[in-house]
């Protein structure tokens, strides 16, 4: 009887589980904040996406785009100052499929943006 309980909390388990990307319908972008300033907003692209409070080495929540690419426009407020970095143009560039992606953002003592990106 044991064995019969084990293996039907095995299959639950195994069907039960699936992965965060598995129900998918969009572009989802997060923001890790890789330095030591807490970034108070971080917009990404549209204003309407909104990172707030984020503490230096963490991650935000992701937010659903409908187009997005390997970089963007991105304000960051911290404090009383306030850095963009501004891309000039996408030429090239292709929209990313639908799947989850992080902005690690860092601010260089220039005060410039520095983005790193990566699929998660």
């Amino acid at each position: 009887m044991a064995k019969y309980f084990l293996l039907a909390l095995c299959l639950v388990a195994t069907l039960g589980c699936s992965d965060l990307d598995d129900d998918l319908t969009a572009i989802n972008i997060r923001v890790r904040n890789v330095s030591d300033l807490t970034y108070d907003l971080v917009q990404v692209g549209d204003m309407d996406k909104i990172h707030e409070n984020v503490a230096a080495d963490s991650f935000t929540e992701y937010l659903e785009y409908e187009v997005a690419y390997r970089y963007a426009y991105i304000r960051i407020e911290s404090g009383t100052e306030t850095y963009v970095l501004q891309p000039i143009d996408f030429v090239g560039e292709t929209p990313l499929p639908i799947g989850l992606y992080t902005y690690e953002l860092d601010v260089n003592e220039e005060g410039e943006i520095l983005l790193d990106f990566v699929i998660d």
